[in-house]
């Protein structure tokens, strides 16, 4: 047993961690939060835990899970967090406590090259642009010196190059034992070191994707497995949603056009019809794409029935698919990969009948003495009627169609109940006011016990919280004209060094249309960076190494990041960010919510823009050296009788409504 007194003294000024790693703080928040997962640990239950920036919430699970001995599987939000975990965190614990377990990194199959494809791309010898066939000379060479296949160590290709797609693997394309590079798969090495280690690393997506499709190694793991830890736990809902419930693209489709084409050109060159056939599909694929007019965004299913086109251009891709799929049937005998192509094919044409309704989906039976789904119309199947709500989602260049599950707590709460082991769910944002209640019924954790941890930092005198006065309401026309010219003066304050975080993409372009001219006018050279320009990686490394930097950034920049220091004193926030409510999923919640004559905006919107709020207010002080102001422009928060349980979840900072005083803190700073 790991007993406080020993584990106050691993983390004391004088113990082991603080003599192995520099500048070291023995924090008592980073103590108590490690004795309770010790607790936990100890007694096989589950822990809810929130701890504020600055706590040392990594250290204060790692110390305790790597000396319990066991299998741990730690999950986090990002790929960023995975790597350095696994890079640099695990090490630095492990040779502290001298403890000798082995550590393995696990990502989903996607960023690991494949041979066999990598080979089929190189022999095919077509592509889109210059910079593919540049990429792919940069990753043959890469693919011969590699140990781990992982993407992530080739700097010199983008790791959102179109060229990846072509040469790694999906779970619908894997040959799986009958691949001729099965023996040298990075994917199977890389498990099977997952399955050899004490303490394995992976990121949500790939936890949730392997829990239901069973593909991606972590099942194999569980069993074994004695502690999974959840970092970056307010994602997990999200996260859950997309994969307790179904989804299929039309760019699954196009990537079934594109496999079936280079098959044959390999097995079946004398059979004409095939390449023929997935050019149809690929077309019918795009044409239903085209539909939509708008570049991105989601709608309910119901909103395909006055959707001009629809039906004809969603009946044309059944038609070409189940045209494929003849061919293909009379051709599989001729390869693995035209055999798993068939397989594909049948798969897809299943799942849009399921979305359609003419066929029964495995997600949600019908009672017993029903019909089939295509007796109710779409309005019946977008409602709550089995659980679930059916909606498409457009992108650039492709549009996906989803059945989601309108809770997530029964099926999680039935997937982490069997074999005991420690479930401990953590984060700096997961709690309202101090309370758990809604995390606790959306991820249906009503037993867990919780904690909460305030931050070590002095707020009080590091940071102000500066709500403007005379703004218009956030729904008006002008309002994006009006945060920026209010913005200008604590700009010119902080000598520029500032976020400024907008709840869409079309606000945050038309803001940075207007500093650009107020920019340009006023004479001011601080460099002007925009969410989009570059990755996130690049535009941070360039925001710091300025120092004086102005960025505008949207949900990619809300969390995740961590700019220390003078480089960032400001944070602007432009509304609350309170989901749109015609977002199709979180209508059709609402709507639940309100039938059962619950408190929909109380209990589900108002959390979530909390923890959302939380998050983006949590970019500014990063350090207990940090000062600086956060704006939060959104008259709401003091006009709205629940603006105060919103402000009271957040930090405890000075607060003022005068523009003089905000401007005077970076004076006093």
């Amino acid at each position: 047993m790991l007993t406080p007194e020993k584990l106050t003294s691993l983390f004391s000024p004088e113990g082991v961690l603080a003599a192995h790693i520099n500048n070291f703080r023995s924090r008592p928040q980073q103590v108590e939060m490690a004795q309770a997962i010790a607790e936990v640990i100890e007694g096989n239950s589950l822990l809810i835990a929130e701890a504020g920036t600055g706590t040392g919430k990594t250290f204060a699970y790692l110390v305790p899970a790597l000396l319990a001995g066991g299998k741990v599987i730690i999950s986090t939000g990002t790929k960023n967090l995975q790597d350095q975990l696994f890079q640099r965190d695990l090490p630095t614990v492990r040779d502290a406590l001298k403890v000798p377990v082995s550590v393995a990194l696990l990502k989903g199959r996607s960023n690991y090259l494949c041979h066999y494809h990598l080979q089929r791309t190189q022999s095919d010898g077509r592509f889109a642009t210059r910079e593919d066939v540049r990429h792919l000379g940069e990753i043959t060479k890469y693919a011969k010196v590699t140990q781990s296949g992982d993407k992530s160590g080739l700097a010199d290709v983008p790791e959102n190059a179109s060229i990846w797609m072509q040469v790694t693997s999906t779970r619908d394309n894997c040959l799986g034992q009958e691949c001729p590079n099965h023996k040298e798969c990075f994917v199977l090495k890389a498990r099977k070191e997952a399955m050899e280690a004490d303490v394995v690393v992976v990121n949500h997506h790939l936890f949730f994707a392997d829990v239901m499709l069973r593909d991606e190694g972590v099942a194999e793991l569980l069993p074994a497995c004695n502690t999974v830890i959840f970092d970056e736990a307010h994602q997990l809902p999200e996260t859950a949603s997309l994969f307790f419930g179904e989804s299929i693209s039309t760019s699954q489709i196009t990537e079934l056009a594109r496999d079936t084409r280079l098959e044959a050109a390999a097995s079946a060159k004398d059979f004409a019809a095939l390449p023929v056939a997935t050019d149809a599909l690929d077309k019918a694929a795009r044409d239903l794409r085209l539909i939509f007019k708008q570049s991105e965004g989601r709608m309910p299913a119901i909103a395909t029935d006055t959707l001009s086109g629809w039906g004809d251009a969603l009946s044309a891709l059944n038609d070409k698919l189940a045209q494929l799929n003849g061919l293909l049937e009379k051709q599989a005998e001729r390869s693995e990969g035209l055999e798993n192509c068939w397989q594909r094919g049948q798969e897809l044409a299943q799942k849009i009948k399921q979305w359609i309704g003419d066929a029964p989906s495995p997600l949600a039976p019908l009672p017993e003495g029903e019909g089939k789904h295509d007796s109710l119309s779409l309005g019946e199947r977008d409602g709550e009627r089995d659980g679930f709500v059916r909606w498409l989602e457009i992108f650039h260049q492709s549009v996906q169609l989803n059945t989601t599950p309108l809770s997530i707590a029964e099926i999680f709460a039935k997937q982490i109940s069997g074999h005991p082991r420690a479930w401990i769910f953590t984060s700096a944002t997961l709690a309202v006011k101090q309370d758990f209640s809604h995390y606790q019924s959306e991820m249906g954790l009503l037993q867990a016990r919780t904690a909460y941890w305030e931050s070590p930092f002095n707020y009080l005198e590091q940071a102000l919280l500066y709500v403007p006065q005379d703004m218009p309401e956030p729904n008006s026309p002008g309002y994006t004209e009006a945060v920026v010219q209010t913005a200008l003066p604590l700009i010119e304050a902080s000598k520029g060094r500032a976020f400024l975080l907008f709840t869409s993409l079309r606000a945050m372009q038309r803001a940075h249309e207007i500093l650009q001219e107020e920019f340009d006018r006023r004479g001011w050279n601080y460099p002007l960076m925009l969410q989009g320009e570059g990755s996130r990686n690049e535009l941070l490394t360039r925001f710091r190494e300025h120092g004086n930097a102005v960025l505008l950034g949207s949900q990619s920049f809300w969390e995740g990041v961590d700019v220390r220091g003078e480089a960032l004193s400001l944070v602007v926030i432009d509304k609350l960010p309170f989901a749109p409510p015609d977002d199709p999923v979180l209508a059709a919640r609402i709507a639940q919510i309100s039938k059962q004559g619950r408190n929909a905006f109380m209990e589900y919107q108002l959390p979530r823009a909390v923890i959302n709020l939380k998050q983006g207010a949590g970019r500014l002080i990063r350090d207990e050296t940090d000062h600086g102001v956060l704006m939060i422009c959104d008259p709401r928060l003091i006009g709205k009788s629940y603006g105060k349980r919103i402000w009271q979840s957040l930090p405890p900072m000075k607060r003022t409504r005068d523009e003089a005083e905000a401007v005077k803190f970076f004076m006093s700073a």
